[in-house]
């Protein structure tokens, strides 16, 4: 079976990634069916696909969103070693500009998320998962 080890700093397994179809089979066997007809009974989830399902963030940034508790423009500014001085300056607007910008519910306009989009090196999306 082909699986994908995640380890700890110390190296030490935590999580193994495993292809969708095995993940199934094993499922099916810890609830005690055979088939997916048998699984008939598990609840069925709805989901609308959008533009966003393809929009894809580096672990990096996810890793500094978590681990510091930040969110995705925070992260995008920590992760290219910049202070939010910095890119006031790059933005012509003042820092505290800057930190209102990086609050969880801030949703910067279109122009705003080209510009931090180019100082950080990634799409609009990836700034704010908004297109």
């Amino acid at each position: 079976m082909e699986a994908q080890y995640i380890r700890d700093e110390n190296g030490d397994p935590q999580y193994v990634v495993i292809p969708y179809d095995v993940y199934f089979k094993m499922r099916l066997q810890m609830a005690d069916v055979e088939s997916e007809s048998e699984a008939e009974g598990w609840e069925e989830i709805p989901f609308e696909r959008d533009e966003y399902d393809d929009v894809s963030l580096p672990d990096e940034i996810v890793s500094i969103m978590c681990n510091d508790e930040v969110s995705l423009q925070a992260a995008w500014r920590i992760y290219n070693g910049l202070s939010q001085q910095d890119v006031a300056q790059k933005l012509g607007i003042s820092q505290s500009a800057v930190s209102q910008l990086e609050s969880p519910d801030s949703r910067p306009q279109k122009r705003t998320r080209e510009k931090l989009a180019a100082i950080y090196g990634c799409t609009q999306a990836q700034i704010s998962l908004l297109i």
